[in-house]
């Protein structure tokens, strides 16, 4: 089981490419059930501005395949179709 605590600012990588994909800066939870829903990453872009059309990243949880002491990997290959 993990906690929203362990998994910020821990490193997201894709299994397919080795790349890193940013660092976790929010989680979504559901309240209910204190399940995890999705790992949140800020928007790709270093400078997005505040008018900018990037968005945060929503990695869902199903999409999550491992968690390390510093390292997420997931398969971002199941996201193309979902992120913009």
């Amino acid at each position: 089981m993990h906690n929203g605590k362990d998994l910020r600012r821990k490193t997201v990588i894709d299994i397919n490419t080795a790349e890193s994909l940013g660092t976790v800066c929010d989680i979504d939870v559901d309240l209910g059930t204190g399940r995890i829903n999705s790992i949140i990453l800020p928007p790709k872009e270093i400078f997005s501005g505040l008018f900018s059309k990037n968005r945060e990243r929503v990695i869902p949880w199903q999409s999550v395949k491992a968690v390390g002491r510093e390292y997420i990997l997931v398969d971002y290959s199941e996201l193309s179709e979902l992120l913009p």
